[in-house]
């Protein structure tokens, strides 16, 4: 069973959610913010949010953490691995043990990439809506505890608040309008990577620290993390501005 405290703080989520489905709302911080709140729900140690692109593979375009080791993970599955599986088939893989030797044999680099990077256990539910997908939901654990029929429903409802907030449900029929929407966030995403990466090295810190830094900025201020981040790479800016991270006592691993 859901415990009361889980399921109060599901409410909240979606309460969130609600209230960040504003006109102009800024989809990359809202679905920055679902992939951290899937880590809590559901007791895993990463999620990430996956969409497809023009050309049909799957890119990254949230996580719930920023290490370099885990978004090449999730960005070698735009060629293998169950995201594909999954987004192809509109179904969820679930409970994947990513140490035995068939998971191995099906998806060579990623299953050994996955090891390498601390995980035995992997999950992929689809970013579906009616006959639409779109994308996929990535979850990532350390520890080889099973998820139970009622965390793959709420990881499921998850995954279809991700999708409603990433087309919008009143242009869901629209075909091109859903394309423009898909490309924008996309491309939101590769300009956060590239402030992610000026600003790390600026400060001569982690790309994780460097992104909280930077999304801690634009949200004090209402600033949408693309629009702000464009200003930036286009020199309209003074990075300055923006508080340097807090170096930690030791770096962080994943």
């Amino acid at each position: 069973m859901i415990g009361m405290a889980r399921e109060q703080r599901l409410v909240e989520v979606f309460v969130e959610v609600a209230d960040s489905l504003v006109e102009d709302f800024d989809v990359i911080d809202l679905l920055q913010r679902l992939s951290t709140r899937c880590v809590e729900l559901l007791d895993v140690s990463a999620a990430g949010i996956l969409l497809v692109d023009a050309h049909g593979e799957l890119q990254i375009i949230a996580a719930s953490d920023e290490h370099t080791r885990l978004l090449e993970l999730f960005a070698l599955q735009h060629e293998q691995g169950p995201c594909v599986e999954c987004y192809r088939s509109g179904s969820a893989r679930t409970n994947i043990d990513l140490t035995c030797q068939e998971t191995t044999a099906a998806w060579p680099q990623f299953a050994v990439r996955a090891r390498e990077t601390g995980y035995v256990a992997t999950h992929a539910i689809p970013l579906r809506l009616r006959n639409r997908v779109v994308g996929a939901l990535n979850l990532f654990q350390a520890t080889p505890h099973r998820l139970g029929e009622e965390d793959i429903a709420l990881a499921q409802a998850l995954a279809d608040v991700a999708t409603i907030a990433i087309l919008q449900q009143r242009t869901l029929e629209q075909s091109h309008v859903e394309n423009s929407q898909l490309e924008t966030a996309l491309t939101s995403r590769i300009l956060v990577e590239q402030v992610k990466g000026v600003l790390a090295e600026r400060w001569n810190t982690s790309v994780d620290d460097a992104f909280a830094a930077f999304r801690s900025y634009a949200r004090s201020r209402r600033l949408r993390l693309a629009d702000l981040a464009a200003r930036i790479i286009a020199g309209d800016f003074d990075t300055a501005s923006i508080p340097a991270p807090v170096a930690p006592p030791e770096e962080h691993q994943v």
